[in-house]
């Protein structure tokens, strides 16, 4: 940690001190008469009456303490302004480890890849835990709050980033309520806003930078892990329909019409956050979803650069599907459809697990007015040759139609730590 080096110097150069005044003090003790009374004294502190090498051994053993509290209490005294509260805890020696080789690394690096209420859900249920938590969150949706200050600002999607460090951030604290605050006040210019919507995008304006304003976001919040866009570029999500139709804006997407083929983003292959690239490269569980498979996981996969760095971790790859579908955007799909999506968008041989709810509870619940039908763990063909299938009980026991985020959490763990055990 370059620090022996400057102890070692530190201690030579008192040493060389010490001596000088040593030496000085012997020449004017021989060079000088003094009174006798004052010859008494100067031989009384000098440990005259010590013999050799007593004497000497006494001051080094007074000496060598005081010395190492002196450094420390210093350090301390010149540190503990600079520290954040929560580092004051931390010995110095951990703290310059950090400084130099950046936090200790944690025993799993998990990276959650999607977008909207269902990453959400997930970082809710991560958040209590001491891996090293990263969200990649999409960019690009274009409605309500965000889209109207994406319209007037030229900027990034910051609508589910700010769900995200809320979700990993101390729900209950004041800030976090403030952030997921939404103004609903009838013919007010700020009702549908999001305060943490326009937070970030103050944050923009007043730091110059999209990526510093999610950061300093989540130093306010003080989100446990870290929530990073796929892409700082100003994306539009596009889908192309089973009969050739081109439909523009995420908002637009999931509206009533002909089945999605794919979708891709404009401008094409726009350049992805490197720090997303670089969490993904070092990951332990790369997780995608839950969430709407074209309009906040898909969109992830068509930033130039993501599914590279996917291939290129060689750790777990598990997509959660969702428990039900979405009207306009997967009608009338199973969970096998769902897959195949993800695995076409991947590649052969990148998606190792698909988590499944197996609990029965959605397809009770579900009314026939609602026009969505329960993702379940059946009718899934052949798809256990290419990759393995985990059905758990995944849902809400308040809610089936979310997935509680302690189950999730839970399942994913355990595929994490048998993938660790089989290396």
């Amino acid at each position: 940690m370059l620090i022996k080096r400057w102890i070692a110097l530190l201690i030579l150069s008192v040493c060389l001190v010490g001596l000088a005044l040593a030496m000085g003090l012997a020449w004017i003790y021989r060079e000088y008469d003094f009174p006798d009374q004052l010859s008494g004294f100067v031989r009384a502190i000098t440990l005259q009456w010590v013999d050799h090498p007593w004497r000497e051994l006494i001051i080094l053993a007074i000496g060598i303490p005081v010395l190492f509290f002196a450094i420390r209490s210093l350090t301390r005294s010149l540190l503990d302004p600079l520290m954040e509260a929560g580092q004051r805890d931390i010995g110095i020696g951990q703290l310059v480890a950090q400084h130099r080789f950046g936090p200790t690394r944690p025993d799993m690096n998990i990276v959650a890849i999607g977008g909207g209420t269902g990453l959400s859900t997930l970082l809710r249920g991560l958040r209590n835990l001491t891996a090293g938590i990263t969200a990649i969150v999409t960019v690009a949706d274009d409605g309500g709050s965000t889209g109207r200050i994406r319209k007037e600002f030229d900027i990034p999607a910051p609508g589910d980033i700010r769900a995200c460090l809320v979700a990993l951030s101390d729900a209950e604290s004041t800030v976090g309520k403030l952030f997921a605050y939404r103004f609903d006040k009838e013919g007010s210019e700020l009702s549908g806003h999001s305060f943490g919507n326009l937070f970030i995008t103050a944050l923009t304006q007043v730091t110059g930078s999209f990526e510093q304003a999610v950061i300093e976001s989540g130093r306010v919040l003080a989100v446990r892990g870290r929530v990073l866009p796929s892409t700082l570029d100003n994306i539009t999500l596009c889908a192309e329909l089973v009969d050739g139709t081109i439909v523009r804006g995420e908002s637009t997407i999931s509206r009533n019409k002909p089945a999605i083929h794919k979708v891709f983003l404009e401008p094409s292959k726009p350049t992805a956050y490197e720090p997303a690239l670089g969490a993904i490269l070092h990951s332990d569980l790369i997780v995608l979803g839950p969430g709407s498979l074209y309009t906040s996981v898909l969109p992830n996969l068509c930033v130039d650069g993501v599914i590279e760095a996917i291939r290129w971790s060689k750790c777990p790859v598990v997509y959660v599907c969702n428990v039900a579908t979405q009207p306009g955007e997967t009608d009338h799909f199973g969970a096998k459809d769902h897959i195949e999506a993800v695995m076409k968008e991947l590649g052969p041989g990148v998606l190792s697990h698909a988590l499944i709810n197996s609990n029965r509870a959605p397809t009770e619940a579900i009314k026939p007015e609602w026009n969505i039908e329960a993702v379940t763990d059946e009718n899934l063909g052949d798809l256990s040759s290419s990759i393995e299938i985990v059905a758990r009980d995944l849902v809400s026991d308040t809610n089936p139609l979310r997935h509680d985020p302690q189950k999730l959490t839970e399942a994913l763990l355990d595929i994490a730590r048998r993938a660790q055990s089989n290396v």
